[in-house]
Parts: C-alpha cells; sequence; structure tokens
C-alpha cells in the first residue's frame, strides 16, 4: 500500500512484503498506495490551511510541525533504502511519529494524521508490534485531543479507537486476499510448467517413434538394397579381372611361337563378359527398386497431391475422384500459404474421413470445407449418412484396412496444437471438423 509495497508475504507472520523484490505493484496495490500519500498530504495541507485561516495562537509552529512532517514522509517514500531495508522502514516510521507527536502538540488538528499513521505502522512492522503501534498511536491521539479541547466526550475516544480498528481489519483483509491471489498465480504458472513439459515430452516422443519406423524401413528396404548392389558389383569387378589374367596367361612371349593346337578343341568356357554384364543388369536392377523405395518414403512424408499444388487444389482432386456419394469442396477465407506438416495433416485427416464415408456411411452426399481464419484454419467433412454414436466408437487404435480411424485423425490434430471433434448420432449424419491454430511464420 505504500512505496515499499512489492511482493508477498512473508513466513512466520510476517505480513509485510520483503524488501528488494522488484516484481511490479498491481493496479490495485498502485491505486491504495496514490491514496495514501494523498491522504496524507492533504490532511497535513488541511492542518496547515486551518491554522492560519483561522490565526490560530501558534500557527507558525503549525505550520512548520506540518511541513517538517510532510519533508520527512516524502524523503522516505522516495528512499530506495526505506524499500530495501525493514530496518531502515522502521527508523523512518519512527521519526514520522516524533513529528506527528510535535504536531499534536501544538495544534488539535494532528489528530487526522493518525488514520494513515495506522496503515503505515501494520504494513512496516511486523503484524503483532504493527498492532501494538496502532494502540499506542490511538492512545496518543485520543491524549492529544483531551489535552486541547479539556472536555471528555465518548467521540474523543471512539473516533481514534474506531480509526484504528478500521485500519487493522481494512490491512488483514487485503493480506488474506493478497496471499490468496498469490496461491492461485503460483498455481496457474505450475500449470502452464507442467503443460509445456507434457507437450514436450509428447512431441519428443513422436519424434523418436517416427525415427524408430524410419530406421526399420530404411534398415530392411534401402540398406539391404545397397548392399546387394555392392555385392553384385564386387562380384562382376571380380569376374572382369579373372577374365583380364585368363587372357594374359595364354599369350607367350614376343616372337616366340604360340601354343600347338590341340587335335580335339577343349569345351568352351563361359563367357566372363556375359558373367559380368549379368552381375551389372541385376545391380542395376536393385538400384532401380532401391530407388523406387526412396521416392515411397518422400511420398509418405510429402504426399503426391501437394507437390505440385496447393492443399486447396489437394482438396479438390480429391472430392473430384472420390467414389460413392457426390462430394463437393469449398473454400472460405482468403487462402495462405501452410507449413508442410499442416498442410499433410489437413489432407490425410480428409483422405480418412471421406474413406469412412465411402465404406460406412451410405452417404449420398458430402461436403468438404476448408476455412481460412485470421489465426487458425479449419477442416470440415460432413456427410448425410446414417450416422453412427462417437462415444462407441473405438478410441484405442487405428481403424484396419490401412485406414486412419478416429483415433489417429484426433493425433494428427493433437500434435500441431490443434482440437478434433466429432458430430453423430444414428440417422442423423456425421460431422467432422479439425481446427489448427496458425504458426507465426504463418500469420506474418
Amino acid at each position: 500500500m505504500t512505496a515499499t509495497d512489492t511482493t508477498a508475504p512473508r513466513p512466520h507472520g510476517d505480513t509485510r512484503r520483503p524488501r528488494g523484490d522488484t516484481r511490479a505493484l498491481t493496479p490495485v496495490s498502485r491505486v491504495l498506495r496514490l491514496c495514501l500519500h494523498a491522504l496524507f498530504i492533504g490532511l497535513l495541507a488541511l492542518a496547515a490551511t486551518r491554522a492560519v485561516t483561522d490565526s490560530a495562537p501558534r500557527a507558525g509552529w503549525v505550520v512548520a510541525a506540518c511541513a517538517v512532517l510532510a519533508a520527512a514522509y516524502v524523503a522516505g517514500a522516495l528512499a530506495p533504502v526505506v524499500h530495501r531495508s525493514a530496518r531502515a522502514g522502521a527508523l523512518w516510521l519512527a521519526g514520522l511519529c516524533a513529528a506527528w507527536a510535535g504536531l499534536l502538540v501544538v495544534s488539535p488538528d494532528g489528530l487526522w494524521i493518525a488514520f494513515p499513521l495506522y496503515f503505515l505502522e501494520l504494513h512496516l512492522l511486523r503484524l503483532r508490534w504493527g498492532v501494538a503501534a496502532v494502540a499506542v498511536t490511538a492512545c496518543a491521539a485520543i491524549g492529544g485531543f483531551l489535552a486541547h479541547s479539556r472536555a471528555v466526550s465518548p467521540g474523543a475516544f471512539l473516533g481514534p479507537l474506531l480509526g484504528g480498528a478500521v485500519a487493522v481489519a481494512t490491512v488483514l483483509g487485503y493480506q488474506a486476499l493478497y496471499r490468496e491471489s498469490e496461491r492461485r498465480r503460483e498455481l496457474i504458472e505450475e500449470l502452464i510448467t507442467t503443460r509445456a513439459e507434457l507437450a514436450a515430452a509428447e512431441r519428443g516422443a513422436g519424434i523418436l517413434a517416427e525415427r524408430e519406423r524410419l530406421a526399420r524401413e530404411i534398415h530392411d528396404t534401402l540398406a539391404q538394397g545397397l548392399s546387394s548392389i555392392q555385392l553384385l558389383l564386387r562380384a562382376a569387378e571380380r569376374t572382369l579381372a579373372e577374365a583380364a589374367g585368363a587372357g594374359a596367361g595364354t599369350a607367350g612371349p614376343a616372337g616366340a611361337p604360340g601354343p600347338v593346337p590341340a587335335t580335339s578343341p577343349p569345351p568352351a568356357a563361359p563367357d566372363p563378359t556375359a558373367a559380368a554384364l549379368a552381375h551389372i543388369g541385376q545391380a542395376r536392377r536393385a538400384a532401380q527398386e532401391n530407388l523406387a523405395e526412396a521416392r515411397r518414403f518422400v511420398r509418405a512424408l510429402t504426399p503426391p497431391d501437394l507437390e505440385h499444388g496447393s492443399l486447396p487444389a489437394a482438396l479438390e482432386r480429391l472430392c473430384t475422384g472420390a467414389p460413392g456419394p457426390r462430394v463437393r469442396f469449398s473454400l472460405s477465407g482468403a487462402p495462405r500459404p501452410l507449413p508442410t506438416p499442416y498442410e499433410v495433416a489437413l489432407l490425410r485427416i480428409a483422405q480418412s474421413a471421406l474413406a469412412n464415408v465411402v465404406r460406412h456411411a451410405g452417404a449420398g452426399r458430402a461436403e468438404i470445407t476448408l476455412t481460412f481464419m485470421d489465426t487458425s484454419v479449419t477442416l470440415d467433412i460432413v456427410d448425410d449418412g446414417k450416422g453412427f454414436d462417437p462415444s462407441r466408437a473405438s478410441s484405442s487404435a487405428p481403424s484396419g484396412g490401412g485406414g486412419f480411424g478416429l483415433p489417429a485423425m484426433r493425433s494428427r490434430a493433437e500434435t500441431l496444437g490443434g482440437l478434433f471433434t466429432v458430430e453423430s448420432s444414428p440417422g442423423q449424419g456425421t460431422a467432422v471438423a479439425v481446427t489448427l491454430p496458425l504458426p507465426a511464420e504463418a500469420l506474418s
């Protein structure tokens, strides 16, 4: 509530905020602090003005005491050491109380300053010492009033005592609300941190699973094929080397007569060149097969429909070539380029949902709608088929037969931070919707 109002309450019953914490004040705390400053300075100005206008006997002393008290208050409120040190804050408060006592001696209007002093004492001191200081301040205010008025009345006692009670109740209520707010803030921060860690763990698990799948595929196809190509080329190289060595052994030295032909020709040996060419041909076929496998991997990561066109064009072709019901495609909003994982996920979800319509829905019509909004993109697949009960749909694994299934579609959407919903009932058709938040690069 004052210039030292900076952070959460201390343990062991100390409800003041720790010194040196630079956390920004809340708007409510800032307003309360400014109101306390205005109240303190305003009451001093009022006391000085009354002393001058009423021509009080000690008007000069009253004005001087008000000026000293105002200067001490402003200096302490602006001094960084008061913000950081509890001891310095207590000394500042003691100086204010001493100056206030002097004002109380020369003017009965000093009684009004007791109320802002209550709040300062409750804030700057520990709770038990703050309540004791409030009681002493109230007694001093009562004594000052009685000394100046020389008349005993119930109001002389009730005013300071009720003011002190109100100040204590207000500060305790504010501190209770502040502690509750701090607990909620810490809980929210913990939940946000836990959610971020969980999302990171899920992404890491997904990346590891995809790595393992690709490693198995590459080991069983491309690696095996490359090993076969290497063996075939090595066999061809060895065959050609043996043929070259055999040819050099049959020729004699220069000028020497050649070998004497036999009376009957030996059996024809297999042509080494033909054997080498056969190995090379097998290696070429293996290379072609592995190239096809590599292209299949690329198509699995980036669908062919997206290689030479946009997502709306791919969805349009999907609707045009769908067998069975009449499928219409519509586009809403201004299309914008999306990252490849987003386009792949939306296209795969549309393919899976449309496959379900063709195989299971018995629909006469279906519609796929792609909607681009300011911060998200939505894909809706709606049909007029026989529908089903979503609560009974399998949620444990994707559907068989190579399909994705509802769980896989939901997983694709949630992996990108999206929302996947299914609305259906028997005889009422089905509506599948997926909404993906646009990434920062798509928003720029």
